[in-house]
């Protein structure tokens, strides 16, 4: 088309000068001046298409003149004042077309919308900072929706019928600073939805049916760095990360709201808000009489100790080992303050302490290199910010030995544990794998000998006889304590000689030697010497 065209003569036009502004006019009365023009302002054309592509150029050299002259007027229905525009209680049921391209604040609030498209306006707003679309019935936003006004602050969606926050809804509103979600029914949040609103600083998400804390907003390193209020007050949360919410600084709780929901009662959520109360942070101190929880389907306030029956809330100090390393964190309610140290020894704290162990961090934390006895004490901190003043006061305590390091602690662990574990082995052994099995006693083969038998009471061992097998040895022995009566009139009761008697001579064999006795016989479990009968 270029081609063609800068191959045709230049045709200069001049046109009336009833006709040479075109300021407001419409293209239709344009395209009629232009063509009410004389013939002898126009150069013959040989060519009849060269002729054409000049009217085709020139018509649309005129299309663009008119869109630029134009002036976008007030649409209708709408107040416009400067660069404000209010379509307000006008019962509209669509976003109207022409937006003025200036346009800085534009309301849009209590109407009849139901759907947000992504093709709300054909005019893209790069000045638009605040939008209102509260008291509609919005039930559906297209993640394409925010691509026009990428410069949007400030958003309020508040009192709609919104239900889900889909991923990467609000990704496009890389500057907005503050979102009103209140009084919807949100009841599932996306992960997502929030991604990439590094500047966003507050959150109102009360008065919906979220069941699940979102953790991901508040949790330190995450993607809204800059959140110094979320509320989630008048919702359906039941548990909270109590250890998570203990960690966060306290420009985050400070602005962390949480009432109004039938939370479970605990004591450790009693420490935590107690820990709030103490510190008087405004999410607290504002709405202690709405702090509830529930316990047997009753709503109670948190803060009822005779109820819990918990223990009464004390601030813990700092503690240190001698040669620790520490450090000591000035948590204010305010972002961004400048912070000073004071020892106990009320000396500042520059770049180095009087000890020269204690420095100032950058972010205004106190840092020990290695504690010392003489560092314990109570430390003041003075935090000055932009709205109002700050003072905390922090202890430490130090002890007067070091810590064992981390392998010593689990060498000790694991010593321990096999000890244990060897003792339960042993006990194990003792009782199941004994040479003692009772249980198998077999039945006893009368003795043949008279004269085995022990003339006085001892322990003794009599073997187990199988009358069945022939009185073949079994695999145990069955040991007893037997009490035999005295063998003859020379002994007296306990097997004891009486006075003037002597033990009996043993006969003699017929090689005159002492007979042993049989290897099976009764024989004392004292003594390994043979019995002599």
């Amino acid at each position: 088309m270029r081609r063609i065209l800068a191959e045709q003569p230049v045709v200069k036009v001049t046109l009336p000068s009833s006709t040479r502004t075109c300021r407001g006019d419409s293209l239709p009365d344009l395209l009629v001046a232009f063509l009410a023009l004389p013939s002898d302002t126009m150069q013959p054309q040989r060519d009849l298409r060269g002729l054409w592509l000049l009217l085709l150029s020139l018509f649309l050299l005129l299309f663009e003149v008119a869109r630029a002259g134009r002036v976008v007027s007030c649409p209708t229905n709408c107040l416009c004042a400067s660069n404000i525009l209010s379509c307000s209680k006008q019962q509209l049921l669509n976003v109207p077309h022409s937006l003025p391209s200036y346009t800085a604040l534009l309301d849009l609030s209590h109407n009849n919308l139901s759907r947000l498209r992504a093709e709300w306006t054909l005019t893209r707003l790069t000045n638009l900072h605040t939008l209102l679309l509260s008291h509609n019935h919005l039930n559906f936003i297209s993640s394409e929706a925010f691509i026009p006004v990428p410069k949007l602050r400030y958003l309020d969606l508040s009192s709609n019928q919104l239900h889900t926050l889909d991923e990467f809804l609000f990704s496009d509103l890389q500057a907005l600073e503050v979102l009103l979600l209140y009084n919807n029914h949100i009841g599932v949040v996306d992960r997502y939805a929030f991604e990439d609103m590094a500047q966003l600083q507050k959150l109102y998400l009360s008065q919906n049916q979220i069941s699940r804390f979102p953790l991901e907003l508040i949790k330190e390193g995450n993607k809204l760095p800059k959140l110094i209020l979320l509320d989630l007050s008048s919702n359906k949360l039941k548990k909270l990360p109590l250890t998570d919410l203990q960690k966060l600084p306290a420009w985050v709780k400070n602005g962390l709201y949480l009432h109004n929901n039938p939370l479970e009662c605990d004591c450790k959520l009693y420490q935590l808000f107690s820990h709030w109360q103490y510190r008087q942070l405004s999410s607290v101190m504002d709405f202690q009489e709405d702090l509830y929880c529930m316990h047997s389907k009753k709503l109670h306030n948190v803060f009822s100790l005779d109820f819990f029956n918990c223990s009464e809330y004390k601030e813990s100090a700092w503690e240190a080992h001698l040669g620790d390393a520490l450090t000591i964190t000035c948590d204010t309610k305010q972002q961004g303050m400048t912070k000073v140290w004071v020892t106990p020894s009320n000396e500042r704290v520059l770049n180095q302490g009087a000890n020269g162990t204690v420095t100032v961090s950058k972010d205004g934390s106190l840092h020990f290199e290695k504690v010392q006895v003489e560092d314990g004490g109570v430390y003041t901190c003075y935090a000055v910010g932009e709205t109002f003043n700050e003072t905390l006061s922090v202890e430490l305590k130090v002890y007067n030995f070091t810590l064992h390091g981390h392998h010593d602690t689990l060498n000790t662990a694991y010593t321990t544990l096999v000890g244990c574990i060897l003792s339960v082995v042993l006990v194990l052994i003792y009782l199941y794998l004994t040479p003692c099995r009772c249980w198998c006693r077999g039945v006893e083969k009368p003795s043949s000998h008279q004269g085995d038998s022990l003339s006085s009471s001892m322990l003794s061992t009599t073997p187990n006889h199988d009358p069945i097998a022939g009185g073949d040895k079994d695999d145990g022995f069955d040991r007893r304590v037997a009490f035999l009566e005295p063998a003859g009139p020379g002994q007296g009761q306990n097997g004891k000689l009486k006075p003037g008697n002597t033990l009996p001579v043993p006969e003699a064999t017929g090689k005159g030697q002492r007979r042993m006795s049989d290897p099976e016989s009764v024989s004392s479990v004292f003594s390994d010497t043979p019995i002599v009968v």
